[in-house]
């Protein structure tokens, strides 16, 4: 799978639909170009025969100023044309020690000043201080960020506040590439936000560089790229451009993680999950954080838990109990898994992949539940489809920990 796929290079586009009795109209502000995509139209023509029938429609939808470059085999090449087209010179190549072999093999060609490995996961506030020191003392031009979402996130941490370009080499399916999210955490205390100065103004994928992701965390990451389409269904923006992307994030997968078990040292699996991960992150950051992520954000924070392990173990929990208050966003779920009911179809896919099951695998105590869900409760969202009460997030919480059948709590 090889493409170039360029959103406009503004600040944003926003697309204005309303239909009434007599006239359909979309209107495009600013006016932007189309998107370019060396690929067959085939997958864009799934993407509207999953979304189903939508009446009525009206919605406001953002599209964020992006390219992508996704090849095989070509992440030295790409990195290397689009660095130059930045006109950067003294770049920062952020990669954990871990991934460090792999940043260099694709940095080579590259004016690097500063190689940087201090990334922690969930990226606390004097982690970031010390990495936005370290990019003023070498007067660093553009940032370069190997890895998952921890290295990401550490990069958006230093754009945050040097507005330097970021260009993102993912090498889980984590997605926080192609989102304007960000994260620091305090103490036991995780903060989120958006700014359109940590979207990277360029992705880089490559499905090789994911090869030497063992496959239980490939798992568990491709099912946090999951919650982003799933949670993009019901957030507080969602829409049916979000839905569309989300259902064949779903789908792709579907398809790509099974292959990923069977057959790690293959490529198609691979490329399936990248392709996916990039589609579930896009509607998420235009949809925005839905329930599962204001309860995952929570424990990470607090608790220090694995950010992709604590998503694939809350996710079928919060789809069990908002499915049935969303029957729309139900249908086109199960749809993309092939499955009568959504979480039928998650479940099937959870029991082929041996994906995480229970909180308590992770070091979440279940003493903390009533707490955790004190703490959640403040950040659920007004929209979410049916109320959320303090009891209903003990009972959430509690199954998550126990890994318990998550259609018998719904």
């Amino acid at each position: 799978m090889f493409f170039v796929l360029k959103y406009p290079t503004l600040n944003r586009s926003k697309v204005i639909f309303a239909e009434s009795s007599n006239k359909s109209a979309v209107v495009s502000q600013p006016r932007a170009t189309r998107p370019t995509l060396s690929q067959p139209r085939n997958a864009l023509t799934h993407i509207l025969s999953i979304s189903g029938k939508i009446e009525g429609m009206r919605f406001v939808h953002d599209t964020l100023p992006q390219r992508v470059c996704f090849g095989s085999g070509e992440a030295a090449a790409n990195l290397e044309h689009e660095i130059a087209a930045l006109g950067a010179s003294r770049v920062m190549v952020i990669a954990a020690k871990e991934e460090s072999n792999i940043a260099d093999g694709i940095t080579g060609n590259l004016r690097v000043v500063l190689r940087y490995d201090d990334v922690v996961m969930h990226v606390p506030v004097e982690v970031a201080a010390h990495a936005r020191e370290a990019a003023a003392t070498h007067n660093v031009d553009a940032l370069v960020s190997v890895g998952g979402g921890s290295t990401t996130g550490l990069a958006k941490a230093i754009a945050l506040t040097t507005g330097l370009p970021i260009v993102a080499v993912p090498t889980t399916y984590a997605g926080s590439e192609a989102t304007t999210v960000w994260g620091l955490t305090e103490g036991n205390r995780k903060t989120t936000g958006t700014d359109p100065r940590v979207l990277p103004k360029v992705i880089v994928y490559d499905a090789t560089l994911t090869l030497s992701l063992p496959v239980p965390m490939s798992v568990a990451s491709g099912l946090n790229a999951l919650a982003h389409s799933v949670d993009a269904m019901w957030a507080p923006r969602a829409d049916p451009i979000n839905a569309a992307f989300a259902a064949e994030g779903i789908r792709a997968l579907t398809e790509g993680l099974p292959k990923v078990v069977t057959d790690p040292s293959g490529i198609d699996g691979r490329e399936h999950a990248l392709y996916a991960a990039y589609l579930s992150a896009v509607a998420f950051a235009s949809a925005g954080s839905g329930l599962h992520h204001k309860i995952c954000h929570v424990l990470g924070g607090a608790y220090n838990l694995p950010h992709a392990q604590t998503h694939a173990a809350v996710l079928p929990y919060v789809l069990a109990f908002n499915g049935p208050a969303a029957p729309d966003a139900e249908h086109r779920i199960a749809a993309a898994f092939g499955s009568n009911r959504a979480i039928d179809g998650l479940e099937d896919l959870r029991r082929e992949l041996d994906a995480p099951r229970a909180l308590r695998d992770y070091g979440f105590a279940e003493d903390a539940i009533p707490e955790a869900a004190e703490a959640i409760l403040p950040a659920v969202p007004p929209s979410n489809p049916r109320p959320v009460t303090a009891e209903d997030l003990r009972r959430l919480l509690r199954a998550a920990w126990s890994g318990t059948d998550p259609r018998e709590v719904s």
